[in-house]
């Protein structure tokens, strides 16, 4: 049996105890032996308030965390060397006039406007004779075949051609179809060439081409189609190499009797996923572009949305499904994607790349030629002042500076941040800390053991009647009797050690 100074020290589980011991301010204050004071009712009432405050700002704390913030950094970077960006190009005229034939009209004429009665007037158009006697259109008609052999040639098109002041040729572009048909991309990366460079910015430093539109090969326009162009000039796009030209959409045009200087900036742009952006990081589910960004998944929408609705594919979409025919292109093609760019914003839903390239410009334009120098170049090229003023046309493309432009998202509230917030919260109000909390989480170990415990040992001691109290009390009174205490009168707890008091 222990002894009567072990049962009286207090227990772990004890509140006044922990009160005494515990890191957390105050509470030593409030849970003191005897009666409630004002003293300590003042104590606990500071203690509640300000652990109110505490949690309040911790609620506020983790609201904000829980909102994902983010800040936008723009940074301005210089770079030794740049990559110099690809520069695809089409014509505003899709196909040339003395490329086309009657049977090319005979196919063609719902995509270009021409009702059946008017062959004749639009073939002398062309310059053609208008006589069809011998005529027999053929039994089919190979869309991709047409387009290659009507469109503009970079070949014809190209006048002179510098890059930092080196010649270039047709050599240097690679094909590439687009809405515009047959088109042509300078520095694309692909056929083994290796990307440009540029070590300074200025003119003179990047790309500068000279072009013939060659206006005299339009066709004329004979209805309001997709497939006519009222412009005459080129269209231009400055890309990167990992992005497919969407030059329909995102191009620029640039006009025949003036020399167009662009000036580029890069911007690198880098965005957050979620929860704290909305762009996307997973890589391209499409058989078609490897590289995911805006203008891939656009024309790998497309390009699915067709093969759904029309069965067949248009020139410039990638794969090797079946090409559309022109009636094909004219009932279902050309309005069921200008449906899906006009109207359904749903089909087609594509987000932002969390890593991106795309390239600021600056546009200013001169006159070309001038008087003095309109007499040589008509000799230079062979031809008359007239036409070099409606056709020729000069396109400079360089960087500003040998810099760029990094924007960056970055998140603004980190879970540093939030524990750093709480725990400033937690030592101002409440004088806690983490070694605090475990004080806590201690102190309810030992009361839930004692609990456990004592419930156990209840159910473990035996039950006594009755009649062994009363015979409890007679042995104990037979036995004060013997130590000389007065009759019917019981020793004290302390008196006789560890026997139980008992009511008798």
């Amino acid at each position: 049996m222990g002894s009567a100074e072990e049962d009286d020290q207090p227990r772990p589980s004890d509140i006044t105890v922990f009160g005494a011991n515990c890191t957390l301010h105050g509470l030593s204050h409030i849970f003191l032996p005897g009666g409630v004071t004002v003293r300590r009712l003042l104590w606990a009432a500071a203690f509640l308030s300000s652990l109110s405050i505490f949690l309040y700002q911790v609620a506020g704390a983790v609201m904000d965390y829980m909102s994902y913030p983010h800040v936008t950094i723009l940074d301005e970077m210089d770079s030794p060397v740049m990559y110099f960006p690809a520069i695809t190009l089409c014509n505003y005229n899709s196909f040339r006039r003395s490329k086309m034939v009657r049977n090319d009209l005979f196919w063609m004429a719902g995509m270009l406007g021409v009702e059946q009665n008017d062959f004749d007037d639009f073939m002398a158009a062309l310059g053609q004779p208008p006589d069809n006697s011998k005529f027999f259109p053929s039994k089919t008609f190979n869309m991709l075949e047409f387009v290659q052999r009507t469109s503009h040639s970079i070949d014809e098109m190209l006048l002179d051609c510098k890059y930092r002041g080196k010649d270039c040729g047709p050599e240097n572009f690679t094909t590439i179809y687009t809405r515009y048909g047959k088109c042509y991309t300078f520095n694309s990366g692909l056929d083994g060439n290796p990307l440009l460079t540029t070590l300074k910015g200025g003119t003179g430093n990047g790309l500068e081409i000279m072009l013939d539109i060659q206006q005299d090969e339009y066709l004329p326009v004979w209805g309001d189609t997709d497939e006519t162009s009222y412009e005459a000039g080129i269209k231009v796009q400055i890309h990167s190499q990992d992005e497919p030209p969407f030059i329909d959409q995102l191009g620029f045009g640039v006009a025949p009797g003036f020399q167009t200087f662009v000036s580029c900036q890069q911007q690198l742009l880098l965005y957050l996923p979620p929860p704290w952006g909305d762009c996307r990081s997973a890589p391209m589910d499409s058989e078609y572009f490897s590289t995911y960004s805006i203008t891939a998944c656009r024309i790998d929408c497309e390009t699915r949305y067709l093969l759904e609705n029309c069965n067949c594919r248009m020139v410039h979409m990638p794969g090797t499904s079946t090409v559309c025919t022109p009636e094909q292109y004219k009932d279902c093609a050309d309005p069921a994607l200008d449906f899906l760019v006009e109207k359904d914003n749903d089909y087609c839903v594509c987000d932002t790349p969390c890593n991106m390239t795309r390239y600021g410009k600056e546009l200013s334009m001169v006159k070309i030629p001038s008087k003095a120098s309109a007499k040589y170049l008509a000799k230079k090229f062979n031809k008359t002042e007239q036409y070099i003023t409606d056709n020729i046309l000069v396109l400079d493309i360089f960087f500003e500076a040998l810099n760029y432009e990094k924007i960056e998202q970055k998140k603004a509230y980190e879970v540093a941040g939030l524990l750093g917030d709480i725990g400033g919260q937690m030592g101002l109000f409440i004088g806690a800390s983490v070694l605090t909390i475990l004080e806590i989480f201690d102190y309810l170990y030992e009361v839930l053991k004692d609990k456990i415990l004592g419930s156990v040992l209840r159910k473990r001691r035996p039950h006594r009647s009755a009649s062994d109290n009363l015979s409890t009390c007679d042995t104990l009174r037979s036995h004060s009797d013997s130590l000389g205490f007065a009759p019917n009168v019981l020793p004290s707890h302390s008196t006789i050690g560890n026997f139980e008091e008992f009511a008798c």
